[in-house]
Order: structure tokens, then sequence, then C-alpha cells
């Protein structure tokens, strides 16, 4: 939702900043972002829409992976995870303390990671 919100092109970013990673979404994501749109209104409906037409394409590659018995999604992203991108806050911390590097936008403009690349 970050290009939408922050006019920024994150692919571009994404290809520059993680070039040997192979960049996946799992499809709970797609759920969640196919829930945003029904439920959000204004720019955040509009950001989840176009998160979702950006995903469809490379160098995305969309993946089924089962979550766990009540398992909540950012708990997913956690366990699969080596590297996560997210500007949120609390996964942000989490993901850190389990050792998972952290790719986020900096200063709207540009991706940053935190952590180490293998």
């Amino acid at each position: 939702m970050i290009s939408f919100q922050f006019n920024v092109d994150i692919i571009s970013e994404l290809e520059k900043t993680l070039p040997s990673y192979k960049l996946i979404v799992p499809d709970f994501i797609i759920k969640e972002l196919i829930g945003l749109k029904k439920v959000s209104k204004g720019k955040n409906k509009v950001a989840a829409g176009i998160a979702l037409q950006l995903v469809k394409h490379e160098p995305f590659i969309i993946k089924k992976i089962p979550r766990l018995k009540n398992e909540k999604v950012d708990d997913a992203l956690l366990r699969i995870s080596k590297v996560l991108c997210t500007n949120d806050k609390e996964l942000k911390e989490n993901a850190r303390k389990k050792g998972i590097s952290v790719c986020y936008l900096r200063q709207k403009k540009y991706l940053e990671i935190d952590g180490y690349l293998i």
C-alpha cells in the first residue's frame, strides 16, 4: 500500500534493496488485502486495491502458505520470513526480537534494511 500512500516506486525499490531475493507474498496476505479493500474507505481502499494489482505481477510470487490453527497473520509472517517487508511498528519490533531482518520505508522515499541479508 506504500506505493499509493507515499508515491514510491515500490517495485524498483525492492529490486534495488533485495536484488537476490524472491519476493513471496503469502496467500493469506492477499486475503487480508481483499478484506481491507471491502471494509475500508477513501485512500485506504484505493491503496489496498493498488497493492492487490501490484502483487499479481513480477517480481512478486503469490504462494499458498498454510497458517497454523488459531495463528494470527503477524505470527505466521514471523514464522515463515527471513526478511520481512513492513512498516508496522509492532511487527518490526517482533521480527527484530526473532532475528528476522526488516525492510521498511525510510523518510517516505526509499527502502532500508535493518538486520543482515544472507
